[in-house]
């Protein structure tokens, strides 16, 4: 491959790993709690955005982690890099096909006018958030400072 092109593609992976650390940020730790503050919001209404909104999120994760393993691919990147990222992938399966759907029980439960028994999923979602944002920060730096960017 040629250097420039590599260089555009390291660059573009960087990028995307830095957008979807920003999105999860924005969603996970920001609207997510916020949007119960606002005036006249139930926690049925509550629970129901954020339901659209993390089913939205999900949908652009999987996307952006498609796109993560073509750049991987192509660019032939180091096992270090491949862990990182292979980590946030790992961690976005789970949430995709376990705990969104229970969460997403929960929530129609809600909706239903049926209050679910405690659990611990809401908290397990909110940790394994806050570690996919750490490998991938973690993943987008190690791939700044890697020599892919150094050889373009």
């Amino acid at each position: 491959m040629k250097p420039k092109m590599k260089g555009i593609l390291t660059l573009s992976l960087i990028a995307i790993t830095f957008i979807w650390i920003g999105m999860v940020l924005g969603i996970s730790f920001l609207e997510a709690p916020l949007k119960f503050t606002a005036p006249g919001i139930t926690t049925k209404l509550g629970v129901g955005i954020g339901q659209v909104v993390f089913q939205a999120l999900n949908k652009v994760e999987l996307t952006l982690s498609l796109v993560v393993i073509i750049c991987l691919l192509i660019l032939k990147t180091t096992t270090q890099i491949w862990v990182l990222y292979g980590i946030a992938l790992v961690i976005l399966g789970l949430q995709s096909l376990y705990l969104l759907p229970i969460l997403d029980d929960r929530v129609d439960s809600i909706l239903s006018g049926i209050t679910p028994s405690p659990s611990y999923h809401h908290v397990a979602f909110i940790l394994f958030e806050l570690a996919k944002i750490l490998v991938l920060l973690s993943a987008g730096i190690t791939l700044t400072k890697s020599k892919l960017l150094k050889e373009s």
